[in-house]
């Protein structure tokens, strides 16, 4: 059996999709914070987005399934909370797919403190770019993410909470 990279299995883990937003993949998200390869075993370490978040046992249970049908009997997915996970970690090509999707990404470097001010954040609309949006529920479709609707092209869309 040649040499396993760190590398080669953040590859084949990009296939493994987010069960919430099923266009970004793990890697794209994030949650793989790291992996250790000792001797033949596979450790992927794992973050959640949120605490509470229902999608963990599905990534796990789908961590495991791929890198067992790649050939990897000796795995073991193991959850750190700390750091928390942070929308910053959300690759370039996952905030390009949400856009695609219709998702507005999250602004880099921010957190999300719209609770603390009067004033609305400004969401451009993924459908047609315009700024000239308005949150019209907290809550999307998921905990992490709010619904927004477009005053040009009346389009409501969800918007990935930074974190």
């Amino acid at each position: 059996m040649e040499t396993v990279t760190k590398e080669a299995i953040f590859k084949i883990l990009e296939v493994v999709s987010d069960p919430e937003i099923p266009v970004l993949s793990v890697v794209d998200m994030g949650v793989i914070r790291d992996i250790n390869l000792d001797n033949n075993q596979i450790e992927v370490i794992i973050t959640p987005t949120y605490s509470g978040c229902p999608a963990m046992n599905v990534i796990e249970i789908e961590i495991l399934a791929t890198l067992k049908m790649n050939g990897f009997e000796n795995v073991k997915v193991k959850t750190v909370l700390s750091p928390a996970w942070t929308t910053d970690w959300l690759t370039e090509r996952g905030r390009q797919r949400l856009l695609e999707y219709g998702i507005a990404p999250p602004a880099k470097g921010t957190v999300d403190k719209n609770a603390l001010f009067p004033e609305d954040r400004v969401v451009a609309c993924p459908q047609c770019q315009s700024e000239n949006t308005k949150m019209i529920s907290q809550f999307g479709s998921t905990a992490c993410k709010s619904m927004y609707k477009c005053k040009d092209c009346l389009e409501p869309f969800d918007y990935f909470k930074c974190i």
